[in-house]
This record gives C-alpha cells, structure tokens and sequence, in this order.
C-alpha cells in the first residue's frame, strides 16, 4: 500500500482497534484460480503473536478457502472511517483557488500466512467470540446455546475456520494532515455541518484528533 509517511499509522493499538470496530474485512488471496476476494468478518486477538492474530471462519460452499490450503501469505484489508473532501471548506480556496477535491480515509492491511482451522472446538470458540463481541452492548445479548443444539452442529459442520498470525501490518490514516491548520480546521468544520451534504462528525473527529498531535 502507498503510504506517504505524513499519513503513516504505526501505533499498533489504534491498528488493532480500527479492526475491532470495522470487523468486515476482505480476505484477498492469489491461488490455482488467480486473485480472489471474500468480505469476511474477523477478529482480532491481539496479544497472540507480534502483530497480533486473526481469526474467522468461511461458509464451506465458498470454494475460496480451498485456495487458502497451502498458500504462503495472504492479505486481509479493514477499511475505516471515510469520507469525500470539498476544497470549498478550505479558507486556503478563496484566495489562491489551488484546491482540488479528495478523500480522507483511515484503512488497515494485514499480511500472514493463513491456516485452516476444521477443530469442532476451534470453531465452537470462534463463532462464541464473534457472536458474544457484536451482541455485548444489546440489552438481551443473543447467546449461540440460545439455538437448538442440532441446529447449532449442523451450521457448524457448514463451515471452515482461518486463523492467520500477522507477519506484517500498515496502517494509513489519511486526515488532511498535508494540509494547514486553517485548512484542516474547515474540514472538522464543513464535516460538523449538519445542513452540508458530506456532513461526517466521525471523520471530523479523526481530522482533529490528527491536528492536535501535530500540535501536540
């Protein structure tokens, strides 16, 4: 990936959380078949391994976990908050009108060597952390013994695990950091607007979080 150093990630905390809170990741491999790409939701054990492991499953119909067998390396791509930037929230714009229109975005990729998982128990435990992250904050969290138990082994037979340790990881958070403070100050602001039409409070807030460790 191309990553300008301004806008190069290397806080391996603020990685493993943006996976945390973008699970849906894309799974892209080259195998016997060429280049392939599933959206696959992962998750993130981060104190397993340097970089951290992942950890999903595939439905057993999708042929794309047969090209994982055997393969060196994969890539895995978690994209983040984005979002379009007008050159007319720039204060830099009416003056010298040397703006152009981009896009600010915050993406992680991860690089390791995949593993397929068939264990009834690695799987039993995969499908429980997936199912107890995503339904923890509900007021009556759902619970995999909530379903029948034939039912729950059937829809288990149905399925292969992957667990990749990442070799390697990059992440780049694009934030208007190549930009000037007034310039970055009227994207938080033109983002915050809730009558524009590219009204996004959340890169906004990354915008400024990005503004004030320069400051910083």
């Amino acid at each position: 990936m191309y990553i300008p150093s301004t806008f190069r990630e290397i806080d391996i905390g603020a990685m493993h959380e943006l996976m945390r809170s973008h699970p849906l990741a894309l799974l892209v491999t080259t195998g016997a078949t060429g280049l392939q790409a599933s959206p696959v939701p992962f998750l993130i054990y981060a104190d397993e391994g340097e970089h951290g492991t992942l950890r999903a499953h595939l439905a057993r119909a999708n042929p794309h976990w047969k090209e994982l067998n055997g393969e060196a390396e994969c890539l895995v791509v978690f994209q983040g908050p984005e979002g379009y930037i007008t050159p007319s929230w720039y204060p830099s714009k009416a003056t010298s009108h040397k703006a152009v229109p981009t896009w600010n975005y915050a993406t992680v990729h991860a690089w390791g060597k995949p593993v397929l998982m068939d264990d009834a128990a690695w799987l039993a435990r995969q499908v429980n952390d997936l199912t107890s992250l995503h339904e923890m904050s509900r007021v009556q969290p759902w619970k995999v013994s909530d379903a029948p138990a034939d039912y729950i082994a059937a829809q288990m037979k149905a399925i292969v695990g992957i667990e990749i340790q990442i070799g390697r990881i990059e992440g780049k958070w694009k934030m208007s950091q190549n930009k000037d403070g007034g310039d970055r100050r009227g994207v938080i602001d033109g983002m915050r607007s809730i009558s524009d039409s590219h009204y996004n409070p959340v890169v906004a807030n990354l915008v400024e979080r990005s503004l004030s460790r320069r400051s910083g």
